[in-house]
Parts: structure tokens; C-alpha cells; sequence
């Protein structure tokens, strides 16, 4: 029989017999047509951590007005031995914002100075009352221990008079300390024209705060210890000594001044007087174009001295505030600066006598 119609019958025979042949194709998941999405709950934010209001600046005392009572340097530091950061003309205008801690020199707003600052003598700026203004060294908190000058005296290269001078420093002077010698009777100070900035002068003739922290140093300039040695004898008494002759009187005064209102208004005279030895007495003569001068005069020393205006015969004392001296216009005046006798030891007084006449 033939292949085809063998295949053919058996066909047949499969359909006619009720079997069923099913294809079954896999047809794609469904998608569904709407998409849930997870909501996660709202992050919170944590409030910002509670941090203390820091405390307001620390007010700024404000500027005290001043007026140059004549020349003046700004130095950098308060010391004549500080470098000079210019010069003021008399009767110029200054904002005074600080002191030193012996109240001899102010700080001003100056702009050619450190920080726009400088220094300036306080004895030759007239000031209405006397300035409240911040100590500056010597009294705050992590200033360094500082110390005034009572007398000229050298600054030297080493603890001790062997060395050599390499400066010196006048009286009122304000230095930074830095060390002491194992004694105590000699301290290291800041000083510009020394070796590593550095000198050493007596400390007899300073005025010191916080010496018990300052670091000992050998004559090397190395630090050897801390603290103040045990049994550290007292520092020797300031040598005193007679005031040199001068051989002034009242005829051929020390020093005679003709002040003028387009010339000269002030003048500052530094002198020295003893008792019972050296020159006891100073002259010093002076001619006014006003009815009035100011006189003021500043003095240290182990002894004292009275001053007098001759044709009036008023007196003043050392240290006093500046008073106001009733005088002859154009008619010459003299002032006799005399020692007070005494019959004891030596006696020697250094005096600044200033005297203004305002226009």
C-alpha cells in the first residue's frame, strides 16, 4: 500500500477514535497596572543641638581725649629706650586708649604703630580729668611680668657691673622681664639692642612685678631653673649720689626760657638736686606772654624739695596736679628748686619741672 494513503487512514483513525492533541504555549506573566509603592515614614530632623550663646565682647573703654603739651615722640614700646614711630607737634590732638603699669606713659591710637598704636610720655599731654583707661602689661591676665624704671641706670650685657653697658634707661621707663640670675639682684629684660634682644639690669633700681616666675639664667643667656631660689638675700640698696655743681643763681639762672604765642609754649626741664653734699639748688627762669602759666612737677628720689615762684613767693610740692600760677606778662620770672636741708645721710632728688603757657 502506498506510504500516503497508509498515513492518511491512520489520521483518520485518530480523530474518529475522541483523543485530543492540546498545544499549550506559556504566555507572559500579567503586569499589573497599577504600582504600589512603599511609603516609609518622614525622616525627622534633628534639632540643632543646644549650643550657649557665647557672652558679649567685653566692652571697649572708649578713648580719652588728650592734647601734645609740646614736641612728643611715639615710640613702639613705653620706654624712651623704644623705637621712636614718629613725632607730634605741640597742641596736636591724641586719643588716649591705654597705660603703663607705673601710669607714666599712655598708649594712643596712632595708624603708623603696631596694631595702629604707640606710646607717648604722659607728662607732656594735657588731658581735661585723669584718664580711666585698661592697663597694658604687667596686669592682665598672660601679660608678661613687667617692671618700671626708678632711676637712669646701664642697661649690660650680663648679670652683673663686669659687663658691658650696651644702653641706657631713663626713669619711668617700663621693661619686659624675662629672667633672673640665680640671686635675684640682677634681671634679664627685652632689649633691642642687646644679643638676642636681650639685657640685663639691677634690680635695685627697678620697680618689678612677678619676679617669683621668671626663669633663672646663667650669664650664658641658658635657662637653669625655675622659681625663686631659697634664702635669695634683698637686692642692694640704689647707690645715692651728690648732685653735680651747676653753679647757677638768680642772677645767671640753669636755664632761662622766653615763651611766645607764635613760638614756644612749654617748657620741660629735667635737673637733680642734693643735700647735705652736691648742689642744692636750681634756678630756672622764664618769661610769659599770658596772665597765667601751668606748673607741674614730678620727683624720685630718697629726699624731698620745695619749689617757688620768687616775685609771688607760691610754693608747690612734688607730684602734685598740675597748678595754675598767676604771673606779670612779659615780666621775667624765676623759680627756686632747693633741696631740703637735712643734717643725716645723703639726700638726692631727680625733678622734671614743666611749665605751659596756653595761648
Amino acid at each position: 500500500m502506498p506510504t500516503k494513503l497508509i498515513l492518511s487512514l491512520l489520521a483518520v483513525s485518530l480523530l474518529t477514535a475522541g483523543c485530543s492533541i492540546t498545544i499549550q504555549t506559556e504566555l507572559p506573566t500579567a503586569i499589573p497596572t497599577t504600582f504600589i509603592t512603599a511609603t516609609l515614614p518622614p525622616s525627622l530632623t534633628p534639632p540643632p543641638s543646644a549650643t550657649s550663646t557665647p557672652p558679649p565682647p567685653t566692652p571697649t573703654a572708649a578713648p580719652v581725649p588728650g592734647t601734645t603739651s609740646t614736641q612728643v615722640n611715639v615710640r613702639a614700646e613705653p620706654s624712651t629706650a623704644g623705637e621712636v614711630l614718629g613725632i607730634l607737634a605741640a597742641n596736636v590732638s591724641v586719643q588716649i586708649v591705654g597705660r603703663d603699669p607705673g601710669g607714666n606713659w599712655w598708649q594712643i591710637l596712632y595708624e603708623a604703630g603696631p596694631a595702629g598704636k604707640g606710646w607717648v610720655t604722659a607728662q607732656y599731654i594735657r588731658t581735661a580729668t585723669q584718664p580711666e583707661v585698661p592697663l597694658i602689661g604687667g596686669g592682665e591676665a598672660g601679660s608678661a611680668p613687667s617692671a618700671v624704671v626708678i632711676q637712669q641706670l646701664n642697661v649690660r650685657s650680663g648679670p652683673g657691673t663686669g659687663f658691658n653697658s650696651i644702653g641706657i634707661l631713663n626713669a619711668n621707663d617700663v621693661v619686659r622681664l624675662t629672667g633672673k640670675n640665680r640671686e635675684g639682684a640682677w634681671l634679664q629684660i627685652e632689649f633691642a639692642g642687646g644679643a638676642d634682644g636681650k639685657g640685663w639690669v639691677n634690680a635695685a633700681f627697678v620697680r618689678a612685678e612677678g619676679v617669683d616666675v621668671l626663669p633663672i639664667v646663667a650669664d650664658t643667656g641658658e635657662v637653669v631653673g625655675t622659681g625663686t631660689p631659697a634664702n635669695t638675700p634683698p637686692p642692694p640698696t640704689p647707690t645715692v649720689v651728690p648732685a653735680p655743681m651747676d653753679l647757677d643763681s638768680p642772677d645767671a639762672p640753669l636755664k632761662t626760657i622766653l615763651f611766645e604765642r607764635a613760638g614756644t609754649h612749654a617748657l620741660i626741664y629735667n635737673g637733680e638736686v642734693s643735700t647735705p653734699q652736691g648742689d642744692p639748688e636750681d634756678w630756672i627762669a622764664f618769661t610769659p606772654y599770658g596772665s597765667f602759666v601751668f606748673v607741674s612737677l614730678q620727683c624720685t628720689g630718697n629726699g624731698s624739695l620745695r619749689a617757688e615762684i620768687a616775685a609771688s613767693g607760691l610754693t608747690f610740692a612734688c607730684n602734685e596736679a598740675e597748678r595754675v600760677v598767676p604771673v606779670t606778662p612779659g615780666a621775667a620770672q624765676l623759680i627756686h628748686i632747693e633741696a631740703v636741708p637735712t643734717s643725716g645721710a645723703l639726700q638726692a632728688v631727680t625733678y622734671t619741672l614743666t611749665i605751659q603757657a596756653r595761648p
